[in-house]
Parts: structure tokens; sequence; C-alpha cells
């Protein structure tokens, strides 16, 4: 098996354009997020899957000062990115993950990968995304390459191309769907970059934490919100883009 992630990232994100390259204490949030990854214990290979857009450029170019491989596709049929990444660096099973998750675990990375590795019978789609309890910022889906070509072949609908997974998971009569749940409910948690609002959140997080000389785990973050509770104020009223949006 060669199992890797891929994670999407552009420069020209609606609400916050050039927000993976914001940075927090001299570091862009790319890097963070990429850090993070590259701690997964299950993963052989980590893919940035970014645009032809010559605005993505810098996303490169942080990729090689990093020795992150990238693919460059489709910025809008995403599907068509993942799929054509896969391809090229032969991954099977694929994580899907997206860098505007600076605080994404690799603990929980890993659970989801070896979750769908002891799955029996198989199954095709395992997440910890569509039956949420983890903080939206902690997303990761992991699917047999089987699944992705054959999304990537049939899927017809612009919000299938574009998210790359629903055409997936929205057929459990056809794929096997699992999910992976924490113990305890945290989804009301927001920890994804999209908004303004979001990023003043993800860098008090990250200041407070590097402060402290504490890593950036899930459960690192939860006892600084339990001691913070006003900051979660200050994103709880984003809303989160929709499937079809």
């Amino acid at each position: 098996m060669n199992i890797g992630i891929v994670t999407q990232a552009r420069m020209t994100s609606t609400r916050l354009p050039g927000k993976v390259l914001k940075t927090v204490l001299d570091k862009p949030l790319l890097q963070y997020h990429l850090e993070q990854l590259q701690q997964v214990r299950l993963a052989d290979r980590i893919i940035v899957a970014t645009t032809t857009n010559a605005t993505d450029n810098p996303i490169i170019q942080w990729c090689d000062r990093l020795a992150i491989a990238y693919y460059r596709g489709s910025e809008n049929d995403v599907l068509s990115r993942y799929y054509h990444a896969a391809k090229t660096y032969q991954i099977d099973p694929i994580i899907r993950v997206t860098s505007d998750c600076p605080l994404i675990d690799p603990e929980i990375v890993d659970r989801l990968i070896q979750s769908y590795l002891d799955s029996q019978p198989p199954v095709d789609y395992f997440s910890n995304c569509l039956e949420r309890t983890y903080p939206r910022g902690m997303d990761a889906e992991i699917f047999s390459f089987k699944s992705l070509e054959e999304a990537f072949q049939e899927a017809t609908a612009q919000p299938d191309r574009e998210h790359v997974t629903p055409f997936i998971y929205r057929q459990p009569q056809r794929y096997r769907i699992a999910h992976l749940k924490d113990k305890k409910n945290n989804s009301h948690h927001r920890w994804t970059v999209d908004t303004p609002e979001d990023f003043q959140l993800i860098e008090k997080i990250i200041k407070s934490l590097s402060r402290s000389e504490e890593k950036l785990t899930f459960k690192n973050c939860l006892i600084l919100l339990e001691n913070h509770p006003e900051w979660s104020k200050i994103n709880t009223h984003i809303e989160q883009k929709k499937y079809g949006q």
C-alpha cells in the first residue's frame, strides 16, 4: 500500500484570499498544517494539490522549501485535481484534508487510517466529519482509489466536482461508509480558517500554545479554550459553506 495524504490549497479563496499563507509568529498557516501532517505515522507521503494558476506559485515555493510533493490541476474541478494527484503518485488509499486546518491533529488522522485499515468487511469511505463529533478543523476523509476513480469518471454535478467526495458518501447503497467518532461531542468548536474571525481565533490559539511550549494537539486546544471560553465566541456566528454553495 502507498497511503497518501492529499491536501488542497489555493490562494484565491473567496472569503479570505491568501489565507493559507497568512502568518502567525512569522510562519504561514500552510506550514503549520504540513508540519502537523508530517507527524502522521501511518501515511507514506503528503501531496499538496494546488492549481495551475500563477497566483498559486507561492504555494509551490513553500512546498519546495519544505520538501513536500505537489500536483497542479484544475481550480474548480477539485475532484479531477485529487484524482490526477493520486494517480500521479500511485496513492491508495487517499486521505483528504484541506489546508485551511492548521491545527489538524496527527493522532486523529492516524486513528482514522487505522480504523479504515482494520474495518471488516473493508469500507470504501471512512471519515470523521459526516457524523461530526470533532471540531471543524479536524476534518479528514479516507477512501479507496477505486472509489475516487469512479467518482472522477461518473460525477457530473458541479458540487460533486468541487467537493471531491459527495459522489461517494451520498451513495451508501453503492459504497460502504463508516464514521470515526469521539467519545465526547466537541463539534460546536470551529478551528478552520475561512474568515478574518477564524484567523483571529487560530492566531490566539497558536500564540498561546507556543508561549507555553505546548504542542498543537486536539487535547491542548480543548484545554486552552476551556480556560478561555470567550475566545470561542469570536467565530461562533460563522456559517460553513454547504454542499452546492
